[in-house]
């Protein structure tokens, strides 16, 4: 089978200690067969520690934690989701208390929050959430506590419980929460949404998709499943013949995920099909892709149907 990888950081391909090349998030791929339980180790530069597994069948089965598999067709692509940093100082970035909480956010490698007052809790934020600001607002009339770090925003009530954690354009506090995120998607998508709030929890009352990019034939097929998967308005793909049975499409494919581009051999066995991946999860960290493909006439998708 093949075994692609993909790293977001540079790095080192190494198989049974051998150098194998460089992964990034053009994937490096190797064949192998799993019942050879051969020794992988991705090494990434920046001082951050190299994670190491053997490819076997246990790895698609029951990956670590910090690999997203995702299995496709009889291959696999291995997502390394981070790499520890070697830097064990704890350095605390944001103090302060808010409605007889400690809030604070400390790196130690990746970056963490923690809240202690009713309750203690300790939340991962990953490598991204740098140089945090916070902020105390007001909610439908109730205190909350906003943290951001370039697009990503936390919201916190004032039990000191997280009721919000996404990236965002823009955010607006008052009577309801008004936040505009961006997907990233063909048409370069974008969400404006509003919740309710209760004191304990946001609720969702309203959400509208807007494509920004119109696609062009070639990825019209991406745009349409990104559509589906970004609640757009995915009607407009649809032929005439098609847009009766609009309201059992989302059943028909299924929950996926994600949207993403199949590889180069798909195309190789099938030069004519426009078809696209859709990500399943199956587990944690484990995910499997499945192809689907439209039929287009005159422009609007005119047939969906699984690919084999």
């Amino acid at each position: 089978m093949l075994f692609y990888f993909l790293t977001r950081t540079p790095a080192v391909l190494k198989l049974n200690g051998q150098y194998a090349g460089i992964t990034d998030m053009f994937e490096r791929r190797i064949e192998a067969d799993p019942r050879e339980n051969i020794l992988a180790e991705i090494v990434p530069g920046e001082n951050l520690q190299p994670v190491n597994f053997f490819l076997n069948e246990k790895l698609l089965i029951e990956p670590p934690d910090y690999l997203d598999v995702y299995l496709c067709g009889g291959d696999a692509y291995i997502y390394v989701n981070r790499f520890e940093s070697r830097d064990a100082r704890i350095n605390v970035m944001l103090q302060r208390r808010f409605a007889g909480n400690l809030v604070t956010v400390f790196s130690r490698g990746e970056t963490y929050l923690t809240t202690e007052g009713e309750t203690l809790s300790l939340t991962p934020l990953g490598f991204g959430f740098k140089s945090p600001e916070a902020e105390e607002k007001t909610l439908a009339g109730l205190p909350v506590l906003c943290i951001k770090s370039g697009k990503a925003m936390i919201v916190l009530s004032a039990k000191g419980e997280i009721i919000f954690s996404n990236e965002v354009v823009s955010a607006e506090f008052g009577e309801k929460l008004k936040v505009s995120a961006e997907f990233a998607t063909c048409t370069a998508a974008r969400a404006d949404c509003e919740y309710d709030y209760d004191g304990e929890k946001l609720t969702l009352i309203s959400g509208k998709t807007t494509e920004t990019v119109p696609p062009d034939e070639n990825i019209l097929c991406f745009a349409f499943f990104e559509s589906v998967l970004t609640y757009g308005d995915f009607e407009k793909y649809l032929s005439p013949a098609l847009l009766p049975g609009a309201g059992n499409l989302r059943e028909y494919l299924g929950g996926f995920t994600g949207v993403t581009v199949p590889p180069e051999k798909f195309y190789l066995a099938r030069p004519d099909v426009k078809a696209a991946g859709l990500v399943y999860p199956k587990r944690a960290n484990l995910y499997e892709i499945k192809y689907f493909a439209v039929d287009l006439k005159d422009g609007k998708v005119d047939n969906v149907y699984p690919v084999e």
